[in-house]
């Protein structure tokens, strides 16, 4: 049986590139001062001898250049939107971003969150956590974090959000505009009481609440609860279309529900949007699709992740101490599923 072959060391490195391991390691590490043609020198080596740093020696040494992402739902078409922005921002780094799928329940989000703790991750980036709001600050205290998606200032760590009220609003107010009354919308609601109340879903349908009683339709609003899924906007759906007085238009809270909720509309025989007006929230590809054309909210998931990134390098690397709320305006994108309301 062979014997496995000898790792790479530093040493192999600088000894090819002709310069000490201890200019190997500054370039490793983007280091202040190293000239251009030491980077080249020492990148070349790199490549020619298949060099790859040793994680977990890192880890020891106090750095192992790693971030890691919790992805509550990996089916979600908007979150890729996010980790693209992520990856985008740093690819001119030394960073590599680590996917911890964590699921809906709080518990399941835990144990990814401390799985990424235990290895030694310099930075977390968490998309929409459900855990509770000590476990996040007791985290941050013990590693870099920042979190996407959920509202509220924090001490401990930042936060990149969309304004949800006012995308809600943008909803409402063009579907009013074009002149329906009935407006329904669907809504992630988790199934256990407790639930933090600054989850984006939550000030979603606040902000479609308070844009409703703005405009003078309070008596109208209808609000049902399922999940920011094809399957949770189907059945949410079928349920509104069951009712006496069916809506002229939903507000699905996110595409991904707004999916099953063209279908449903589909399967009852009914046309988008002759019979009912429908509209979703992310702006995702799947939206700008031709035969889907589906009018939404857009919070540019790009850049939340490439100012998630930007801001947790920040605190890894020392540049800024307090945390940070960042707030980013979303816009409405009409398409071809939203018009008036029929007047048969």
């Amino acid at each position: 049986m062979s014997a496995a072959p000898r790792r790479i060391t530093i040493a192999d490195v600088a000894e090819r590139a002709n310069v000490s391991p201890a200019a190997v390691s500054k370039v490793l590490r983007n280091a202040y001062g190293v000239s251009p043609a030491m980077q080249t020198r020492v990148q070349e080596a790199i490549a020619e001898l298949g060099y790859r740093p040793h994680a977990a020696a890192r880890g020891m040494r106090g750095q192992t250049y790693t971030v890691g992402v919790l992805v509550p739902d990996v089916r979600n078409p908007f979150f890729p939107e996010l980790i693209e922005g992520m990856v985008e921002h740093l690819g001119a780094t030394n960073y590599q971003v680590l996917l911890g799928p964590g699921g809906s329940e709080p518990e399941s989000q835990t144990r990814s969150i401390d799985a990424m703790v235990d290895r030694q991750m310099d930075g977390l980036i968490l998309i929409a956590p459900i855990v509770a709001r000590r476990f996040l600050e007791e985290t941050a205290r013990a590693v870099p974090t920042v979190v996407i998606g959920r509202h509220g200032r924090s001490a401990d760590y930042d936060a990149v959000v969309d304004d949800d009220q006012v995308g809600a609003g943008l909803v409402v107010d063009h579907l009013a505009d074009l002149g329906h009354l009935r407006i329904a919308h669907i809504e992630h609601r988790y199934t256990r009481r407790g639930s933090p109340t600054t989850m984006p879903q939550t000030v979603r349908a606040e902000g479609y609440r308070n844009a409703m009683e703005r405009r003078g339709l309070g008596d109208y609003v209808d609000v049902v609860g399922s999940t920011y899924t094809e399957e949770g906007g189907y059945t949410a759906t079928r349920e509104l279309l069951d009712r006496p007085v069916r809506p002229t238009a939903i507000f699905a809270g996110a595409d991904a529900a707004a999916i099953g909720t063209l279908q449903a509309v589909h399967e009852a025989g009914l046309a988008v949007p002759g019979d009912i007006s429908v509209a979703g929230y992310d702006n995702t590809s799947i939206a700008a699709l031709g035969p889907i054309s589906l009018t939404s909210v857009d919070q540019d998931g790009h850049l939340m992740g490439v100012n998630a990134a930007r801001m947790l390098l920040e605190r890894v690397e020392g540049k800024r101490e307090r945390s940070a709320l960042l707030t980013l305006s979303p816009t409405l994108v009409p398409r071809r599923s939203t018009a008036p309301p029929s007047t048969s």
